[in-house]
């Protein structure tokens, strides 16, 4: 396995992103999906956010990445989602038929973290430090 580093720590952090349409509105097709998904990686890029993987629905998006310690994930999340909303809408028009307040994406969204080993593992592995 290969970590990431910077100057003082080595890290691997991923993240599961799930991102929902306002309304559930189906209004993601693969057009809006792939120019999302290029919002992504080039904010992502000041936010040191790797894109891992991409999927879409047409009412919702599931997002892998990585990310750096520091990186302040919902300040990212949040200017995503409003950067992302402004342009889609800007570049499809037809989307704001389907939505007819501002916003393209809900409000909330799940963000989850992902691992190598099961939460159980490693609290076993805490457990059992210093009792040799």
């Amino acid at each position: 396995m290969k970590l990431d580093s910077n100057n003082h720590s080595v890290f691997l952090m991923y993240y599961h992103l799930v991102l929902v349409v306002k309304y559930r509105r189906n209004v993601i097709d693969e057009m809006i999906s792939d120019y999302a998904k290029d919002k992504f990686v080039s904010l992502g890029e000041k936010y040191n956010i790797t894109l891992m993987e991409w999927n879409h629905d047409s009412e919702h998006v599931h997002i892998l990445f990585k990310a750096h310690p520091n990186t302040e994930l919902s300040k990212f999340i949040n200017a995503y989602k409003s950067a992302s909303s402004r342009l889609i809408k800007k570049e499809f028009p037809l989307v704001r038929k389907k939505l007819w307040k501002e916003m393209f994406w809900s409000r909330s969204f799940c963000l989850l973290t992902t691992g190598g080993s099961p939460i159980e593992v490693v609290k076993k592995f805490i457990e059992n430090q210093g009792m040799n």
